[in-house]
Parts: structure tokens; C-alpha cells; sequence
């Protein structure tokens, strides 16, 4: 007879039971926190880049400037997040002048220096409107002592603003190549090269280089028609995509 003392017991041992529920608890906890690492470190990250860029302001953003007289201007291909402090101070960094107010005075100095092909790094330039106003900030970068060739810029900032409180700045970059006649009103005026694109590219490269401009991007399909005259009869292409990015300055 079996002494009932020695039948193997078919329950494993308490400490045997312990040792399983401390394994399911620390596989349970390692999966918690790959879950969370996961999710904090990798997908969050490109969601707030996504919705970051995605600023509310571009939902119903136009994406061609008008004339004082409602004619078609320049094309928009260039947009910054950023307060006005923020767009001033990496224009400075990168390179750009603050362009000069139109007025008599301002316009005397640059039809003189036109002539005379003296530099005007702070040329004002004509102005255009966007939501109802003419540009809110315009910047330039001279090419050589010759005013009539010059890179620029024209900036509106947006009403609505994202949930830092800052507003979009939609932009419109062209490159004036020469000094001439209106086409459509016979006035003096800067002609601008057709391709806008290499002129937004430019711009881009100039503000990435002082390393304040976070994540630049595209959006793609911002223009439907990529081609058309502006105010002075010029021509302009485009390949239908705007260039975002954000300003972070360093503190």
C-alpha cells in the first residue's frame, strides 16, 4: 500500500505559482512600457509635426495675391508659423532687409539709384493685397549694387492662429530681373523672373541655413492652376506646391 504521505501531489508548490504570477506581471509591465515608449517617443512626435504644420489658417488659405485695382498679383508659394518677432528676426539672421515703406522719398531714392545702379538694400517694394489688406512685413535680398535685380518677399499674417497663438504668414517670393514699363498700365516697374519656384526654394535654403526653421515641408496641390500673369503682365509657373516651415529660435 502507497503511504498517502508520498503520492505525488498533482497542484505545483505556492512558491511555483508566485514564481509564473512574477513573470506574467513583469512581461505585463514590459509590454506597458513598450507601449508607451512607443507612443510617446515615436508616434506622437509625427502626429504633433503633422498637426503642428497643419495650421488651421490653411484650410481656406488663398493662394494668389491681387492688385490695388483687383487685378491677379503674384502667386503664393511660401508660408511661416511664427509670431512677427520670430519672421523679423530670422530674416535678419539670414541675410534679408526690411524693405522700405513706398512713399515720395523712397521712391525718388530708388528711380535714382536705378539709374545711377547704386545699391538700395532696402528698396520698398509695390504693393499687393491679401485678405482684404496690402502685405503686413516685406524683406529683400540684393543681388550685387544693381537695384533693378533683387530677391523679395511679401508676408500676410493669418486671423486665425494655432494653439500657441501664432499665426500663419502666407508669403508670396519672386525675383525681380529687371526694371521696365507695365505691361498692362504702362508704369515703371519690376519685372519678375516666370519661375516662382526656384525663387521659394531660394528662400528656404537662405532661412534653413541660420538653423531657426524647424522641419521645412510641402504642401502638395496648394495651387490648382499653375500658370498665369500677374498685375504687370509678367508671366508666372509653378509647380503647385507651397513650402511651410516653423520658426524656433534658440533661446
Amino acid at each position: 500500500m502507497t503511504d498517502p504521505a508520498h503520492v505525488p501531489s498533482d497542484n505545483p508548490a505556492p512558491s511555483t505559482h508566485r514564481r509564473k504570477r512574477r513573470r506574467r506581471l513583469i512581461a505585463g509591465v514590459g509590454v506597458i512600457l513598450l507601449v508607451y515608449f512607443v507612443v510617446a517617443y515615436l508616434v506622437m512626435p509625427m502626429l504633433w509635426e503633422t498637426y503642428a504644420h497643419r495650421h488651421p489658417a490653411l484650410d481656406a488659405a488663398p493662394d494668389i495675391t491681387v492688385t490695388h485695382d483687383g487685378h491677379p498679383g503674384d502667386p503664393i508659394n511660401v508660408g511661416l508659423i511664427g509670431s512677427q518677432a520670430d519672421v523679423e528676426a530670422i530674416f535678419q539672421q539670414a541675410g534679408w532687409y526690411r524693405a522700405d515703406a513706398l512713399g515720395l522719398k523712397s521712391d525718388l531714392k530708388i528711380a535714382t539709384d536705378t539709374v545711377l545702379e547704386r545699391p538700395y538694400d532696402t528698396a520698398p517694394v509695390s504693393n499687393l493685397f491679401l485678405y482684404g489688406r496690402k502685405e503686413d512685413l516685406a524683406f529683400e535680398q540684393p543681388v550685387g549694387d544693381n537695384p533693378r535685380q533683387r530677391h523679395h518677399v511679401r508676408f500676410w499674417s493669418s486671423a486665425k492662429l494655432d494653439p500657441q497663438g501664432r499665426p500663419l504668414w502666407l508669403g508670396s517670393a519672386t525675383y525681380d530681373e529687371r526694371v521696365g514699363l507695365s505691361h498692362s498700365t504702362g508704369q515703371i516697374t519690376h519685372h519678375i523672373a516666370a519661375d516662382v519656384d526656384t525663387e521659394r526654394d531660394h528662400l528656404f535654403e537662405s532661412l534653413i541655413k541660420t538653423g531657426e526653421l524647424t522641419d521645412p515641408q510641402f504642401i502638395e496641390d496648394f495651387h490648382k492652376v499653375d500658370a498665369g500673369h500677374n498685375g504687370g503682365g509678367d508671366l508666372w509657373k509653378t509647380d503647385g506646391r507651397l513650402r511651410l516651415g516653423m520658426i524656433v529660435l534658440a533661446p
